[in-house]
């Protein structure tokens, strides 16, 4: 099949690092009626039935595999899965098989932040022209994704707040139009990768070098929107990355490295697959018509090199039983098997809303909630809920509420050729309410 074909269907990069409408899903799970002495009742008795019968519809064929990791407070996850690492290959997919996880790296960001807000080294609503003095005077587009050259000067600080919520104002070039997206792409400010393979509709461009030519480079051209003001999908989380290793003096990825994925026993989780793991990887895959096109094989795969810098909001590879590690340390209130990764402020804080008080969030993914150091909260009954989605169909949430967390994985984009982002939290919700029956 030609590549040609992927510009035949709605397969852009717009939907490279989409993930989190389905929270709004997901988010219902604290609305149901479930105490923490019903969450420890079942815990030894759990029978997730919707949700298995979903890893066996999509991992039995749809899809070359589904895994789902299912946890209470810091019990051992149960694990459903389904399928292979690729299509016809004999290799079962399993809870320490490596997925492109795209933007449920953006929440370990967002900790990686509240780490160092916690430490006193920043402050939630600090300038980033403080560590990043190139931010100092920014412009703002007068029509968003109009002209770059028609602009205004910033009404307020970029904050570590707004990067942290998406309000910075800052683009994307998978999601912006116009002049910026090609400013961005002619610049290099391009924060993800898919494939080797030159994929019609993934847009052009090959990524700077390094974070801090990232980050000056960002400093150069006009903001989208006022900071403050508007919910808009940005490059925000990985200008963090810049800030984090500005701050904590260890570029970005080792501070990943050394102050959660050790501490945290995450012994699977990479900017770049070592060799001697890519016989755990999985395959993405394109979907056309129904039909699955591998765009990144594990033999060949992208995310077998080094990156062209850390993408702090889409770049890293983790297996179910990491990711789920990390979202045990959330429930743990900062501590897992004994070790205290983070403060239980940070954490609570963390999990909590932070948008600003003038932000829109109309018709975006932040419409009717709130949003988190990198990831998306509930409001009000729905509180309690935290958690975000990746481009290539994963999933993962706790509900501090219930000591519950919930992970899905696959590999397939669009995210939105099958519903698995709203359809596996639905299937928690409805497994939920048996048990509470």
């Amino acid at each position: 099949m030609a590549y040609r074909e992927f510009e035949d269907i709605a397969f852009s990069r717009r939907s490279l690092l989409r993930g989190g409408a389905w929270l709004s899903a997901g988010a219902a799970l604290s609305t149901l009626p479930i105490g923490a002495a019903f969450a420890k009742d079942v815990a030894t008795a759990t029978s997730w039935t919707n949700v298995s019968a979903m890893v066996n519809k999509y991992g039995g064929g749809t899809l070359a595999n589904m895994v789902a990791a299912m946890g209470w407070g810091q019990q051992a996850p149960e694990i459903l899965s389904r399928g292979s690492l690729a299509v016809g290959q004999a290799a079962p997919a399993g809870i320490d098989s490596l997925y492109r996880i795209y933007s449920m790296t953006k929440p370990v960001t967002g900790m990686a932040v509240m780490m160092l807000i916690e430490d006193g080294k920043l402050g939630l609503d600090q300038p980033l022209a403080d560590i990043l003095p190139a931010y100092a005077n920014m412009q703002v587009q007068k029509v968003p994704d109009g002209s770059i050259t028609d602009t205004v000067p910033v009404e307020r600080p970029i904050t570590i707040r707004h990067l942290l919520t998406h309000t910075a104002g800052l683009g994307y070039n998978v999601v912006q139009k116009g002049a910026i997206k090609t400013a961005y792409e002619d610049r290099g400010l391009i924060a993800g990768q898919v494939s080797r393979l030159p994929i019609p509709g993934f847009g052009r461009g090959k990524p700077v070098d390094s974070l801090e030519a990232f980050a000056d480079g960002l400093a150069t051209l006009p903001l989208v929107y006022q900071p403050g003001t508007k919910w808009s999908y940005s490059v925000s989380l990985d200008l963090l990355g810049r800030v984090i290793e500005v701050v904590s003096g260890t570029p970005f990825d080792e501070f990943l490295a050394t102050n959660i994925f050790k501490p945290c026993g995450m012994t699977s989780t990479w900017f770049q697959v070592p060799e001697s793991e890519i016989g755990r990887l999985t395959a993405n895959y394109g979907v056309i018509g129904g039909a699955l096109l591998p765009i990144d094989p594990a033999n060949a795969s992208i995310y077998t090199q080094k990156p062209a810098f850390p993408f702090g909001g889409a770049g890293l590879v983790s297996s179910p039983r990491d990711y789920d590690r990390f979202l045990r340390m959330l429930l743990g209130y900062g501590t897992i098997d004994g070790t205290r990764v983070m403060g239980e402020l940070a954490v609570r804080v963390g999990t909590s809303n932070l948008l600003p008080e003038t932000v829109d969030t109309t018709g975006t993914f932040a419409d009717s909630a709130g949003f988190g150091a990198g990831g998306r909260v509930g409001l009000g009954a729905q509180a309690g809920t935290f958690g975000w989605g990746g481009a290539a169909g994963t999933v993962a949430l706790v509900n501090l509420k219930l000591g519950l967390r919930a992970s899905l994985y696959t590999q397939y984009m669009p995210s939105e050729a099958f519903p698995v982002h709203g359809a596996f939290p639905a299937a928690v919700m409805a497994d939920l309410a048996v048990m509470q029956g």
